[in-house]
């Protein structure tokens, strides 16, 4: 039988996946068109940095789920 509340969890981990990948995304023509020859304000990399932790941390949050439900199905417990 199908479990419904461990779809609708992934479908949020998803959403969370992807919310985080766009803001990522949004600083790339401001990354891509940084000057070589200038160093980065302390306020611009903390905010890459905290873009890039969000993003790292959702895509991990999403992969960690995703074997969970790989496991179950492996063990037959669905």
């Amino acid at each position: 039988m199908v479990d419904r509340n461990e779809i609708e969890t992934l479908k949020a981990s998803w959403r969370g996946a992807l919310s985080a990948a766009h803001a990522l995304a949004a600083l790339e023509d401001r990354v891509v068109g940084l000057d070589p020859h200038a160093d980065l304000d302390a306020a611009a990399l903390e905010e890459l940095a905290r873009l890039a932790h969000a993003n790292g941390l959702a895509a991990q949050a999403l992969r960690g789920f995703i074997e969970t439900m790989r496991a179950r199905r492996a063990a037959g417990a669905v």
